[in-house]
């Protein structure tokens, strides 16, 4: 186990829950520092934080004196310092189609109906939530539909979205589906994924990342 890991996290941000799987494969060991994106104004937004990661964002790792940003480094970061078990195939084309899968999560539906969009549409111009509750879902269905018909047309795809073992694209998926879940999207038409996250679900790594077993959940 790797001691000295600091990770600076909201329980129910999907880029943090995307780090904590990632940790919890390496079982590397770490500390957990709630940082709460609502109270207070948004804690992430305090001066000794916004210090520390200037974005304002969740997740933050700290290694030793290094400080880390953006889930996406920092799962590669830790695939690269702790290379067993990988979250990237060996060879070129696996690890370009998992990054794609990866990404279509974390690039293309996440930062959509991220919190901070939701709370400017609705501080700035006074969206109501209906609405946004609808541009949420619409980009979730887009990325999702997307995603399925990726995972059903592969041979790659196997009990994981890149066979036999979780990997850098089960993290980011895991997260989303929850997201989908918190604003009740109709999830049958995605049944490879359904089954993909039965089988993540079912792994401790995947159990204890949880955004309900967070020492912050409320």
């Amino acid at each position: 186990m790797e001691a000295g890991l600091k990770l600076y996290s909201y329980w129910r941000s999907s880029a943090a829950y995307r780090v904590r799987i990632g940790l919890n494969l390496k079982a590397l060991a770490y500390e957990l520092i709630p940082v709460h994106l609502v109270r207070d104004g948004g804690q992430q937004h305090a001066p000794d934080y916004a210090a520390l990661n200037p974005q304002e964002l969740v997740p933050t790792l700290r290694d030793g004196e290094r400080v880390l940003t953006q889930s996406m480094a920092i799962l590669e970061y830790l695939d690269e310092v702790h290379p067993q078990p990988a979250l990237l195939p060996a060879d070129a084309g696996g690890r370009a189609r998992v990054r794609a899968l990866a990404q279509q999560v974390a690039c293309d539906i996440h930062p959509l109906n991220n919190l901070r969009v939701m709370q400017f549409f609705d501080r700035e111009w006074n969206v109501p939530q209906p609405e946004r509750d609808e541009w949420t879902l619409h980009w979730m269905r887009t990325g999702l539909g997307a995603l399925e018909t990726m995972l059903v047309g592969s041979f790659d795809t196997g009990r994981f979205c890149h066979g036999a073992e979780p990997g850098l694209a089960d993290c980011c998926l895991i997260p989303q589906l929850y997201n989908a879940r918190r604003f009740h999207l109709d999830l049958a038409p995605y049944p490879t994924l359904c089954r993909i996250e039965e089988a993540c679900l079912a792994l401790p790594a995947f159990d204890a990342a949880r955004p309900e077993n967070q020492p912050d959940a409320i």
